[in-house]
């Protein structure tokens, strides 16, 4: 057991950064509710809107902002328009949740949306759809195409949802889409607040007196200033290249081992989240011995981490069972350290070696 833990699962929450909790602190003191219109009231909206134009300025986002609970919430209020949904069959369980009965459209190996599916059935579509898609995958890392994806949906006529929630603070905004999901705990904001980016608010349905009308709920005005000091502090590029200059050696072990280096498949791996299989050992059994040596990793996304279901993703891709089964996601973050980093690559030789 190591004296101190290490933590590789930033794709799951990253810890709260220093200017956020200080913008909270600040949001504290301003109590009132931005909804009511006395001075009071009235000095908490206008903090409340300064954190909104500065996360339009900080994502480039020229549209509307609707403040929510976190990314689910903002993906249920993108869904809950009426026509057709169509979402790519690796997104995000609280992405297909939202999107339920839509239309499901195919990725291939690599993870890649099939693009020229897309445009044959969009060709084929009686009515344009809305298009959910995900910057970067939560469980492997593969970037989409998304510019190329939302050029093919708005050219015929249809609309498109960006789940940014892994991309904020690390890539820039694909500002073409009409909407967008963002999530402040992935980058270092508090958890309990997101942001779906609306180009025009007429793509929503009401649902409340609050943020426009658009949800109800007393507006969260503390972590929205968190939100937006987190990403203002998101440096570029969102570490240091030297953090994980160890991977490259580290990836050719894991295939002498006769694992799988996840990335060797994908269409646009990107440095934040890698997935490997182990030979010889379930996932499972690997979050455990992590786990016991003071590291924290995980098995797919946080909602179905530790369950028996298999990863929908790894299974879309079509990665056979067995390797699906002995996979592992690890993932960095602005706290990760290029010691924390070589050290998972240790632990996993170490266990990997006494498996086989």
């Amino acid at each position: 057991m190591t004296n101190s833990r290490i933590y590789l699962d930033h794709a799951a929450t990253t810890p709260l950064r220093q200017e956020a909790r200080a913008a909270m602190e600040q949001g504290f003191a301003l109590w009132a509710n931005p909804s009511s219109p006395h001075a009071d009231g009235r000095k908490a909206r206008a903090a409340l809107e300064d954190a909104r134009e500065r996360l339009k300025a900080a994502l480039g986002w020229q549209g509307e902002v609707v403040f929510t609970s976190g990314a689910s919430e903002a993906a249920a209020l993108a869904m809950a328009g009426g026509g057709p949904r169509w979402v790519a069959a690796v997104e995000h369980d609280a992405v297909l949740g939202a999107a339920r009965g839509a239309t499901v459209l195919p990725v291939r190996a690599d993870g890649a949306l099939d693009i020229a599916v897309l445009e044959a059935r969009l060709a084929d579509a009686p009515q344009p759809p809305l298009v959910a898609v995900q910057t970067v995958n939560s469980e492997t890392g593969n970037a989409q195409d998304c510019s190329a994806i939302v050029r093919a949906v708005q050219a015929a006529g249809g609309r498109t949802l960006i789940d940014a929630s892994q991309s904020a603070g690390k890539f820039p905004l694909c500002a073409t889409t009409d909407m967008a999901i963002v999530s402040a705990h992935k980058f270092g904001g508090p958890v309990g607040i997101g942001a779906l980016l609306v180009r025009d608010l007429a793509m929503l349905p009401p649902a409340g007196g609050q943020e426009r009308g658009y949800r109800r709920g007393t507006e969260n005005l503390p972590a929205a200033l968190g939100m937006a000091a987190a990403l203002e502090a998101c440096a570029q590029p969102y570490l240091a290249p030297e953090t994980l200059e160890s991977l490259e050696g580290f990836a050719g072990e894991v295939r002498a081992l006769g694992g799988e280096w996840l990335s060797d498949r994908l269409s646009s791996p990107t440095p934040y989240i890698r997935a490997l299989a182990m030979p010889g050992l379930s996932g499972q059994a690997q979050l455990m011995r992590f786990d016991m040596a003071g590291i924290a990793v995980s098995q797919g996304s946080a909602c179905s981490s530790g369950t028996m279901k298999r990863s929908h993703v790894l299974t879309a891709m079509g990665l056979p069972d067995a390797a699906a089964d002995r996979t592992i996601r690890v993932s960095f973050g602005w706290t990760t350290t290029r010691d924390e980093v070589e050290r998972f690559c240790a632990v996993w030789l170490d266990m990997a070696r006494k498996a086989a």
